[in-house]
């Protein structure tokens, strides 16, 4: 039934809108191919083929593309989120998806009156000094109106447009259900996974569609930012902020896409705006963990003093620290041209490697790096290196994690600014200081203490909970509810394998034990001494010692006999 696998009958108006859309557009075999024609027909809702041919001989991204400008603001922002995915999409599909705009015609005050005053308590030209009723600028979502506070503080007024959370959320579930059919129509789509790029996707959106979420992102960030003193973020006026509606400081600079207007007859210095700004979004990436996703010439402002100014924080992009350590030794391993960091990064973050060839892979992300071997750091194009890497590893059906996907794509953008700032702009130069500086922050002594005992109280953890998990696995075993998958080929290796890491994981929790049993013997006063100290507690450390050296020889001589058999 068509109800029951494409949604409640409230969304069937649309998905015909959707399907005729599609059709147009040139797409007719896509809407057959996913049972859209037959199934809306059964619920009596007939589509008109006459035009389906008229749009045929167009290529298929620009196809894709035009349908997506008529499908309104949730395709729009999903288009526009997939010209980020170069890890998914060619060259030609990214480039359709960059020109992704919502031509929407912004609405008329009287529209918006009913709405504002709910959120503001009152008339505009009531709460505010002024209110220019002639928007500033306007989307699919919200439109933005000048504005001048009581105190004389001009500022701008972002307002959501009425009504637009349900036409989003109607069609986030209509795009949700088409993604699993799409699924399993297309058994080739399933390794770039459309259902949960979807379910990331409507997140990210919902997200967006809270203005006030929007003003966290920017105090944040501006929190942040603080230290460097050269970067400006609107400030937030509460008092007249929601969910709808959004009230921030006017920056009045140039506007990031006329660079003409960056004269040093006006004081400005392009080369210093480049650095600055590249300090900036690499600080948010690399140290905080916490960065504009979206950083291109019209969400950034030059200002006199030679300071840049972010607006725009709708979406944002986060990294755990994890995440942050893989990516520091990514960049690091592009920066210093070592192919094996890189590849070893690229292999973790793909995760899903079932029916791909390895061993092709890591050769070819070797070579690529290789290529830069000995080439002046000055000539390496950052930005372009990673998309080439991600290039490699679409070719391979390998997708990138939503948030590294949108990193990358925000390191383009800085990379393209960076240029069209400054010709001889070169991300690495800016780069490397940073990474290094990390890298440093990162072995200091109390950080490796730090990371020793988070270490230990996990491992001290998974040891408590070993009985536990074993119980379990005895109980459903019992049940019948235990299977067993065996892959013959490797099988003695792989035994071996197992047999070493136990041995391994066994002596590290004795270390652990050794190493809080000495401690604890250490505090007791009284008993045999050793060199002025408690004889077992010393005894105890020594043999927790001279085991962490077995330990660390034998995962050495580990990785060296993986390395044999991988170049065997």
């Amino acid at each position: 039934m068509l109800i029951e696998t494409l949604g409640a009958a409230r969304d069937l108006g649309r998905l015909k809108e959707i399907a005729g859309v599609l059709i147009r557009h040139g797409l007719g075999d896509t809407v057959r191919r996913l049972g859209l024609a037959d199934r809306l027909a059964r619920a009596g809702h007939a589509l008109q083929w006459e035009h389906a041919a008229d749009l045929a001989r167009i290529e298929p991204p620009v196809q894709v593309r035009l349908a997506m400008e008529e499908l309104g603001p949730a395709f729009v922002k999903l288009g526009q989120i997939l010209a980020g995915r170069a890890d998914l999409f060619g060259p030609e599909w990214i480039a359709e998806f960059g020109k992704l705009h919502s031509h929407v015609p912004p609405l008329p005050l009287d529209a918006l009156r009913p709405q504002l005053r709910e959120d503001l308590g009152g008339e505009p030209e009531a709460i505010f000094a002024r209110f220019d009723p002639e928007p500033l600028a306007g989307a699919s979502i919200a439109q933005v109106h000048r504005a001048q506070l009581k105190d004389g503080t001009e500022v701008i007024v972002k307002i959501r447009r009425p009504g637009i959370r349900e036409v989003i959320e109607a069609d986030l579930r209509l795009l949700g259900r088409l993604a699993a059919l799409a699924e399993a129509e297309w058994p080739a789509l399933k390794p770039y996974r459309p259902q949960l790029l979807v379910r990331e996707f409507a997140r990210s959106l919902r997200r967006e569609l809270d203005l006030a979420a929007e003003c966290r992102h920017a105090e944040r960030i501006g929190v942040n930012m603080a230290p460097l003193g050269f970067i400006v973020i609107p400030r937030v006026h509460w008092a007249h902020t929601g969910e709808r509606i959004n009230v921030q400081d006017f920056i009045g600079g140039v506007p990031g896409d006329d660079l003409a207007r960056l004269t040093p007859q006006a004081g400005f210095d392009r080369t210093l705006l480049a650095q600055r700004g590249a300090q900036a979004v690499l600080k948010m990436i690399v140290q905080d963990g916490f960065f504009h996703a979206d950083p291109h010439p019209g969400n950034v402002f030059y200002l006199d003093g030679n300071r840049v100014a972010f607006i725009d924080f709708g979406m944002v992009g986060r990294l755990s620290e994890r995440r942050r350590e893989e990516l520091l030794n990514l960049l690091l391993g592009l920066v210093e041209r070592n192919p094996q960091a890189v590849a070893d990064v690229l292999l973790d973050w793909t995760g899903d490697d079932h029916g791909v060839n390895l061993s092709q892979l890591e050769t070819e992300i070797e070579t690529f790096v290789d290529q830069y071997h000995g080439a002046p750091l000055a000539e390496l194009n950052l930005g372009q290196m990673l998309a080439d890497v991600t290039a490699i590893l679409r070719e391979h059906h390998l997708g990138l994690p939503s948030d590294l996907a949108l990193l990358i794509k925000a390191f383009i953008s800085l990379e393209g600014m960076g240029r069209g700032l400054d010709p001889g702009f070169h991300m690495t130069t800016e780069a490397l200081p940073l990474l290094r500086q990390v890298v440093r922050a990162r072995y200091r002594p109390k950080v490796i203490a730090a990371r020793a005992w988070q270490t230990l109280r996990r491992s001290l953890a998974v040891a408590e909970q070993l009985p536990h998990d074993l119980s379990r696995l005895l109980r459903n075993a019992r049940r019948g509810r235990v299977h067993v998958g065996i892959e013959l080929a490797h099988l003695k290796r792989v035994g071996d394998q197992i047999d070493r890491a136990a041995n391994r994981l066994t002596m590290a929790l004795v270390i652990a034990a050794l190493i809080i049993g000495s401690s604890i013997v250490m505090t007791v006063k009284g008993g045999p001494t050793l060199f002025g100290l408690p004889a077992f507690g010393f005894l105890g450390f020594s043999a927790a010692a001279v085991g962490a050296l077995w330990l660390v020889r034998a995962m050495w001589r580990s990785g060296r006999d993986s390395d044999e058999d991988a170049g065997g």
